[in-house]
Formats: C-alpha cells, structure tokens, sequence
C-alpha cells in the first residue's frame, strides 16, 4: 500500500521555510508559558485531592461548580468521569486544611446545595505538595536520561551527527507540544507526561527510519551530493512515513473525541506529537546532517559514506 509511488518533492531545498515555522511556533508558545509563570501542572504535581462522586439523578458540572462557589472552590477542575452521573472533582491543596477536612466541606456543600439528590463518594486521592515536587523532578530526570539514552544508541547504531539530529529533533517535538499547552492553557498531569514520552519514543522511531534509508543511500549514491541523498532517502520512505503516521492519527482522533474527560489530555497530546514528531523527521533532524556537513567539509566526512559497499 502507498500513497506516493515516486515522490520528487525538495524537502532540503524548503528546510529553511521549515525552520523559521518552527522557530515561530516556539517562541510564541514558551512565551506563553513564561507569561503564565510556567505549566499549568495538574494536581499530580500541585498537591491536593481528587473526589469522586456517583449521582443517582441528572446533574450537570454547572450544578455542581455553584455548589463549589459557596466555600471559595468555583475554580476547582469539575469533569464527567467513567459512567453517566460520575464526576470528579480536583481541589487544590489548601492551607491548614487536611484531606478529609476537605472532603467533608464539599459534602457538605453539594447535599446543602443540590437537596434531594442522592450521591455517593466512590473515591478519594490526595497528592500532597512535596509528593508534587518529587513527581515534577522524577519527570523531568526521566525525561533527561531516555535522551542521553537515544544520544548513545543512535550514536553508536549510526554515527554522532544523526543522533545529535535525533536528540534537537526530540527537543523540539517536546518544546512545541509543551509550548501548545502553554497556549491554550491546558493541564499537565501525570497522563500528559506519558504521552510526551510516547510521543519521544514515536518520533524517534520515525527519524531512525529515515536515518537507515540515508545510510543506505550514502553507500550505493556516492556520486550525488549530500543534499539530493537526504532528499531521495526522504521520498522513499514518504509513503510509509504517511500511513504510518495517519493511522496512528486517527485513532487517537477518536480516542479524544469519543474517550471521555478522563484520557482527553492523553489523547490531546498525542495528536499533536504524531504531526510535530513527523514534521521534525522530514524537516529538522535529516537536514540538520547537510547543515553539520555543509559547515565540515561535505559528505566524505560522513564515517558512513566511506564505507566501501
């Protein structure tokens, strides 16, 4: 199956439209989060605790959110949750108020506040807000270590320059889906971390197929210079890269239209990881082996392309 049968397209000879895009989209969405004083982190990372309740009868999140309002928690997180007439409610950690001092208020209020509606609590977590701490430094180390990791496989699988390629391309993949979130304000919980390390493990798994099909490529293409090898590489795994790319986007398309509150931000961050993490395949980790060559004395220098065939 393909989509493309011989493809010609002169993706290196756009790499720097490619590259002002990105730099573009960047810039706006870290500017956003340093506008905003960081992530908005969910409670995983802020502390404090998550209620679930069960109504017998019909209510709505605005129902609920009035009866919040009456003890000061109108901007809590209200969303629906698992089965029709579950909720769940995430209140920030408050100070000199414990977890079941907590609960017990918003008991209180929603019984006081929605009379004649049955409910019960079906669970309560609470994250307190040094655990927060430790799962924000725990993030951002594992984040830390599965790059140094890939620096060193692909290093060694091909040679520096590519897994330095890898390692921006992953960079920037992680960056302009932070930066989006950053936009549009979105919440970065423990599941939306997930996914950007799905997202890291996606892209990369894209950029080694290019990467394999330029090596092989600088090994049977020696008369042709850098630039036409990456752009033949590219072309031929066009069609591949696309179904690839657009089956994946599909399903968790549906996933955030149809998987309900509880995984929409999963979902959310994964649909932007599949293009970004295709995108930066084509546009930012192969050209920036011409970029590294251009400045270093062309493809000879490539210890790939000495090879004798």
């Amino acid at each position: 199956m393909q989509f493309f049968q011989t493809p010609r397209i002169d993706f290196i000879g756009k790499r720097r439209i490619a590259y002002l895009i990105s730099v573009s989209v960047l810039v706006v969405g870290l500017g956003f989060l340093v506008i905003r004083g960081g992530p908005n982190y969910g409670i995983d990372f802020k502390g404090g605790t998550s209620i679930v309740l069960r109504f017998d009868e019909p209510v709505t999140t605005q129902q609920i959110r009035e009866a919040m309002n009456a003890i000061g928690l109108g901007a809590s997180e209200i969303k629906g949750f698992g089965s029709a007439g579950e909720f769940i409610i995430y209140v920030e950690q408050q100070k000199d108020v414990s977890a079941s001092e907590m609960v017990d208020r918003v008991e209180q209020t929603i019984t006081e506040t929605l009379k004649d509606v049955d409910y019960e609590v079906r669970k309560v977590d609470t994250v307190g807000p040094k655990i927060g701490g430790e799962l924000r430094k725990s993030m951002i180390i594992a984040v830390l270590i599965s790059l140094i990791l890939i620096l060193i496989y692909v290093g060694w699988r091909f040679e520096f320059i590519f897994a330095v390629g890898a390692i921006i391309a992953l960079f920037h993949d992680v960056l302009i889906t932070l930066g989006i979130f950053g936009i549009l304000n979105y919440e970065l919980s423990l599941k939306e971390i997930a996914a950007f390390l799905t997202i890291v493990g996606y892209s990369l798994n894209d950029t080694i197929v290019v990467y394999d099909r330029i090596r092989e490529d600088l090994k049977t293409m020696r008369n042709d210079d850098l630039s036409t090898i990456i752009n033949h590489s590219i072309n031929q795994v066009l069609s591949r890269t696309v179904i690839t790319s657009l089956t994946t986007f599909v399903v968790v398309l549906t996933l955030f239209l149809l998987g309900g509150e509880v995984i929409k931000g999963f979902a959310f961050t994964m649909l932007i990881g599949v293009v970004v993490g295709t995108y930066s395949s084509i546009f930012v980790a192969s050209p920036l082996i011409l970029e590294w060559q251009l400045r270093h004395g062309g493809k000879q220098k490539l210890r790939m392309a000495r090879k004798k065939k």
